[in-house]
């Protein structure tokens, strides 16, 4: 599985680092970053759920 944002629609709420904090970061600028695009097998559950609770529709998987 890999996760990628959509920085148009993103506002950097936090909502996602508060699901999966080992994947979703702030960086200096106050934007998202997303640590490990390939996202660990543990880490699946929680970028999903990241994922549907994403206010801005912001955070999406890639194929």
């Amino acid at each position: 599985m890999e996760v990628a944002v959509d920085r148009s629609l993103c506002e950097a709420n936090e909502v996602c680092i508060g699901f999966a904090p080992a994947v979703f970061e702030l960086d200096d600028d106050e934007e998202l970053r997303i640590s490990h695009p390939s996202v660990p097998e543990s880490e699946v559950e929680r970028v999903s759920q990241a994922i549907a609770a994403c206010p801005k529709n912001a955070l999406f998987i890639v194929e």
